[in-house]
């Protein structure tokens, strides 16, 4: 007979952590913490990774580029065979909203730490998810939730039904790719054949939707944490808005400058939208937010990378729950436990050329990284850390944590004047000048100010 939730809890005693970076370093503490044991894997350029010598298993799966070790994923379900792990964590990025991968975890006896197959492909395509939110109540960017016909003049249509400017996004999109915008009639079938094009070969789809582009929006996160009992709440939102080529630069929370009684029918319906598809674990809703309203763009099925800056404001541990309500249990707090007490920011730390922004690898000569009361730096590198060029930039996460939004402004000032990474480049002198912006600093920012802020500095 198949187990019932209550026997499934507490199922497995050994994760797999199929991921790199800092994000390998914060489940591990989050699973000894939990008591579990983890198992943690590495291409070739990372046999040297220090969370490798804190794991009870350390296992090379394949050679340095991505596709081969972190993206194999017959590597990683051979690996949790041979070091005993019964359940896998994906971690952000490489195959942690890949359904096929998560169907082939559990096929293969194992638990997925995240939600079902079937809810990270139904978020996953940007369509179906638009059709299971405004079924939910959760308001939605004005368009149609279908895909785009190859017919033009039905195209036509549908962009003057909308309104120019428009946006074209890729269905299976995600990472900023995919997406064009389309000021007006003249250059939609071009952007309609390049973004196409660019779907295809980056996502395997050549399906595509259009949406109202909005102009002058901030970027606003739900995050949401669900249990196989029925059980779903939301944990407050974080304003993303601070990006550049739409990857995000710095998070807050909660985001500013947004009423209780506005943003909790949108939380509470988040949650209701979980139910309906039976979601578990954590995820995150994105929201274009402009005049007072909310507008669904899109859900990560995953761990974000900014989760700790909710972790702080909200007082949850969302990496431990998200192993526990992979485990079976139940949620330990209802949405009336749920509070948000000050303000915390999140800076990502890149090795990165803080001009050019190209990557830098290298080995890390000297670091200093700051500490003390209300400040927390998530990473892996260390003095003598190689940087490799195969992967992600990202090097550590600096977070701040303070009772209002200035004293946390003036905490990551302070953090950031104390941070020093020698033998490679960074992006720390660009995040010190950043919070010396004034409209940053008074909460006057949209999604596209921190490019327009980067195009006077460069002139100046």
């Amino acid at each position: 007979m198949p187990e019932t939730l209550e026997q499934s809890a507490g199922r497995f005693d050994t994760v797999l952590i199929a991921n790199r970076g800092e994000i390998a370093v914060r489940i591990q503490r989050a699973c000894r913490e939990l008591g579990l044991k983890t198992v943690a894997i590495c291409s070739e350029a990372d046999r040297q990774a220090p969370y490798g010598k804190t794991a009870d298993s350390f296992l090379c799966i394949g050679p340095s580029t991505a596709a081969k070790s972190y993206l194999n994923q017959d590597a990683i379900l051979l690996a949790a065979r041979l070091a005993g792990a019964g359940a896998i964590h994906p971690g952000y990025g490489f195959l942690s909203e890949n359904a096929a991968f998560a169907d082939a975890v559990e096929k293969a006896g194992l638990v997925f730490i995240g939600p079902t197959a079937s809810s990270i492909a139904i978020m996953g395509d940007k369509i179906s998810a638009k059709r299971a939110m405004m079924a939910a109540g959760v308001p939605c960017v004005p368009g149609p939730d279908t895909a785009l016909p190859d017919d033009p003049a039905t195209i036509e249509r549908i962009a003057l039904e909308i309104g120019y400017p428009v946006i074209i996004k890729a269905a299976g999109g995600g990472g900023g790719r995919g997406m064009r915008v389309v000021p007006k009639a003249d250059v939609l079938h071009e952007a309609i054949a390049l973004t196409r094009e660019e779907a295809r070969k980056a996502f395997g789809s050549r399906s595509l939707y259009m949406e109202k582009f909005l102009e002058h929006p901030r970027h606003i996160e739900i995050q949401v944490i669900c249990d196989d009992h029925g059980n779903a709440v939301w944990l407050g939102h974080r304003d993303c808005s601070m990006q550049r080529r739409h990857q995000k630069v710095v998070e807050e929370a909660p985001a500013p400058g947004i009423a209780p009684d506005i943003i909790q029918p949108v939380g509470l319906a988040c949650a209701e939208a979980c139910l309906q598809i039976g979601y578990r674990g954590v995820g995150t809703f994105e929201f274009l937010y402009e005049d007072g309203a909310f507008y669904f763009i899109e859900m990560n099925t995953r761990l974000q990378v900014e989760h700790p800056v909710t972790e702080l404001t909200s007082g949850v541990d969302i990496v431990q729950a998200q192993i526990r309500a992979a485990q079976g249990h139940g949620l330990d707090l209802t949405q009336g436990d749920v509070t948000c007490e000050g303000h915390s920011f999140e800076c990502r730390i890149n090795a990165e050329d803080p001009e050019t922004f190209l990557p830098s690898a290298g080995v890390v000569t000297h670091l200093a990284l700051p500490a003390g009361p209300g400040i927390r730096v998530d990473t892996h590198i260390h003095a003598g850390y190689k940087v490799s060029p195969y992967y992600d930039s990202l090097i550590a996460k600096l977070i701040v944590h303070a009772p209002t939004r200035a004293e946390a402004m003036a905490r990551m000032r302070e953090a950031l004047a104390r941070t020093e990474v020698e033998g490679i480049s960074t992006n720390i002198s660009f995040l010190r000048a950043l919070f010396e912006d004034g409209a940053f600093a008074r909460g006057e920012t949209d999604i596209h100010y921190l490019e327009q802020w980067l195009k006077l500095r460069r002139a100046t």
